[in-house]
């Protein structure tokens, strides 16, 4: 069973910066993708974020050029650096483990989530 608990979030004034984390439990985290989502209230679930066992990327159009996710294999974690933050980008963000199958990333476990709130 995989356990992937998440920290970083909080309270951030528009244009900051936070660091999210997500640390994994288990032995398959190296051969595995991983990815961040995000939910704000009344809308749907977003796709932020990807990263392939290699350290390929991908990201949403929306915070291309301001967020970054990269990993540390040796430490079971994934990490989302997000700067120049707006209040659109207020949401509880998720960090999820799985795998990408015909070019689309599909999520196997999720973590409990973090909010993110950006607001002045």
């Amino acid at each position: 069973q995989v356990q992937l608990v998440e920290s970083g979030g909080g309270l951030v004034q528009p244009g900051g910066s936070l660091r999210l984390s997500c640390a994994a439990s288990g032995s398959i985290f190296r051969i595995k993708s991983m990815a961040w989502y995000r939910q704000a209230p009344g809308k749907q679930r977003e796709l932020v974020a990807t990263i392939t066992p290699s350290g390929s990327t991908n990201y949403a159009g929306s915070v291309k050029g301001r967020f970054t996710i990269s990993r540390e294999n040796a430490k079971n974690t994934v990490y989302l650096q997000m700067n120049s933050l707006k209040p659109e980008d207020t949401a509880v963000y998720y960090c999820t483990l799985g795998d990408y199958t015909g070019g689309t990333y599909y999520p196997d476990y999720w973590g409990q989530g973090t909010q993110v709130t950006v607001s002045s």
